[in-house]
């Protein structure tokens, strides 16, 4: 094994060791905590990590996915088929239900989305199950908003966030003491890059949705995207032509707001290749980080993971 492969190995295996560390802080801390689960690679592998912290009993929490009625169909088949083989407790909200009760508004014109309001169906979410401590796969190296979060990041009794008013987290301590009605967003994998993400799954050679693969379909072209055109849940105007294309998927959120990327990687380790020679971050294939310049940051602000 040459140099940089163990260094590769041991950076990996210091990463997941502090993330089984901080899984088993949140079992230890809280009373009634969650795994957010959208069934892209982030919290596939949460579920994976959660897995090794836990052995040989089961994950000792629940996943809980926000539905916005517009996810990839491989994603939620991939979903499924996770949590049968595991055998784990899934929670589904679903952002419809939170529009037909009037609580949000659906988004019309050429860049609506429901990204923005699975806000509502989240915290309506927590406040059912009282839960204390969700546990994500957002990281720092996303987005300068999510830079800022620490590992326990508190919500107030409203799901809001400060990001002006965070606690220390020095030498490794997590301080999961909240008040009443306050409750914990956990980031076990916060100090991980895409690239580390992909390495830690070419590492444990875990099993992830098609879509993150070189895949032929139809789509179009706006604003320098690739935009999918296999639904009707994508606006489309009359002159935006619709052409086969071999593209993959960086990242997986609702289908209305995920550009895909032209490219060949059918294998994750062409993934990974792929990845180390990119100068582009995964989200900038997501047009509602680009509302605004502190989108992001306003939607965390709201209540957003």
């Amino acid at each position: 094994m040459n140099s940089k492969i163990k260094k590769d190995t041991s950076h990996i295996n210091s990463l997941e060791n502090e993330a089984i560390y901080i899984m088993r802080e949140v079992a230890a801390q809280f009373e009634r905590p969650v795994l957010l689960f959208s069934g892209g690679k982030d919290s596939i592998t949460l579920v994976r990590l959660a897995q090794k912290a836990f052995y040989p009993a089961k994950i000792p929490f629940p996943l809980m996915h926000i539905d916005t009625g517009h996810n990839f169909p491989e994603t939620i088949e991939f979903r499924d088929n996770l949590v049968n083989e595991l055998g784990l407790e899934l929670i589904v909200r679903h952002v419809q239900d939170s529009i037909d009760e009037g609580k949000v508004k659906e988004e019309s014109g050429r860049y609506a989305s429901r990204n923005t309001l699975q806000t509502t169906t989240l915290l309506d979410a927590i406040e059912e199950f009282k839960f204390d401590a969700c546990i994500g796969g957002a990281r720092r190296d996303e987005e300068k908003a999510r830079a800022k979060e620490r590992i326990f990041s508190v919500r107030d009794d409203f799901g809001q966030w400060d990001e002006k008013n965070q606690r220390p987290e020095l030498f490794d301590m997590l301080n999961g003491e909240i008040d009443l009605g306050q409750n914990v967003r956990v980031f076990p994998i916060s100090n991980w890059t895409e690239l580390d993400v992909w390495s830690y799954i070419e590492k444990e050679n875990i099993e992830i949705p098609s879509i993150y693969f070189a895949h032929t379909r139809a789509t179009f072209l706006r604003d320098g995207l690739i935009w999918s055109a296999d639904d009707d849940v994508v606006y489309r105007d009359d002159h935006e032509e619709v052409a086969e294309r071999v593209v993959r998927f960086r990242t997986v959120g609702d289908m209305s707001c995920t550009a895909a990327v032209l490219s060949e990687a059918t294998t994750i380790s062409r993934v990974v290749a792929e990845i180390r020679e990119s100068t582009i971050s995964e989200r900038g294939a997501r047009i509602d980080d680009k509302r605004s310049e502190a989108a992001m940051e306003k939607r965390k602000q709201q209540g957003y993971f």
